[in-house]
């Protein structure tokens, strides 16, 4: 049987370059090169191209994703989305795969713009009561009333973009003198903010898939953070601890696992996501979902992949045949 050609699309514009670049390569290592021929192709602001094993790079035709080696041309049969942030999380390039009739691995382009605005999926999601913190919005050029925030969110509370991820942006505020710096703070990532009260409890991380078929809800991971949340530093530099499965009762485990798989059936989600809670009074809060989740080595899904008895060969090699039955 002829291999099909996988492109692992990896990079992008925001912050999550390198994070993105890290589960690219990954990807791309694990995918199984029995049955695939994988090609990584970087999505940078100024170049679109496919990198070679010998450091060789090669333009991609933006008009349909091609990219020529020699005389021989590629078309890669789908695009395996392993970009974080813009344009591979917010909708954008899903939209454009779809426009160009190429199946990818990643959700569709409403349910991805949906998701990566933190503060309309709250918004969604309240009005089918799911459990949320309470919040305040605001938008760039907003006069910004501390007393009226205090009011509505309480303090401690979080300052936060509603487009990042990888916690950038982010800050605890602690006193009201603190809110108009982290306000500002959240505004070098993105004009609209959210202002969210402080949840006390446990912070969970759950992945959920389509997998031979069937929605599975992957083991929830348990967030001990050494800093104030669960920031960059706690992500990716080792200042936490992520422990799969999470150290929770068993009816705390069962009803964030079934909030889970609601919340995906809800958005009407395809593909891989990992959502946040904080799990309160024994009621798990929707904090977020990521649509394009971490899987370099140190991220959550490929442990959470493990504790479940799925490879990562396995686990992305799902993505890649269930993008072929979408289309």
């Amino acid at each position: 049987m002829q291999k099909k050609n996988i492109a692992v699309a990896m990079g992008g514009y925001s912050s999550e370059y390198e994070i993105s670049i890290q589960s690219g390569q990954l990807v791309y290592e694990s995918l199984s090169k029995t049955r695939y021929d994988v090609f990584r192709i970087y999505i940078t602001k100024n170049r679109w191209y496919f990198k070679a094993d010998d450091g060789k790079e090669f333009e991609v035709n933006k008009a349909d994703f091609s990219f020529s080696i020699g005389s021989k041309t590629i078309h890669p049969d789908v695009v395996f989305n392993a970009i974080h942030g813009t344009p591979g999380e917010d909708g954008l390039l899903q939209a454009y795969f779809e426009l160009i009739d190429i199946p990818h691995t990643s959700c569709h382009y409403y349910q991805a713009a949906l998701t990566f605005n933190k503060r309309d999926c709250l918004s969604v999601l309240k009005s089918y009561g799911v459990h949320c913190a309470n919040a305040y919005y605001l938008n760039k050029g907003d006069e910004i009333k501390p007393e009226e925030i205090v009011k509505k969110v309480g303090l401690p509370c979080f300052v936060k973009p509603s487009r990042s991820g990888s916690s950038f942006g982010i800050s605890k505020v602690k006193t009201i003198e603190e809110l108009p710096k982290a306000i500002e703070f959240a505004y070098k990532e993105d004009p609209e903010i959210l202002i969210e009260s402080c949840l006390v409890g446990t912070e969970v991380s759950v992945g959920v898939i389509e997998y031979k078929g069937e929605i599975l809800v992957l083991p929830a991971t348990e967030i001990v953070s050494e800093n104030e949340f669960f920031d960059y530093e706690a992500k990716y530099l080792g200042k936490s601890q992520e422990i799969t499965p999470a150290r929770i009762p068993d009816t705390e485990r069962e009803r964030v696992k079934a909030e889970a798989k609601r919340i995906y059936e809800l958005l009407n989600m395809t593909g891989l996501s990992r959502s946040e809670y904080i799990i309160q009074d024994g009621i798990p809060y929707f904090i977020e979902m990521n649509t394009n989740p971490g899987l370099s080595p140190e991220s959550i899904i490929p442990k959470q992949a493990s504790a479940a008895g799925i490879s990562l060969e396995d686990l992305f090699g799902n993505l890649v045949e269930q993008s072929f039955e979408k289309k």
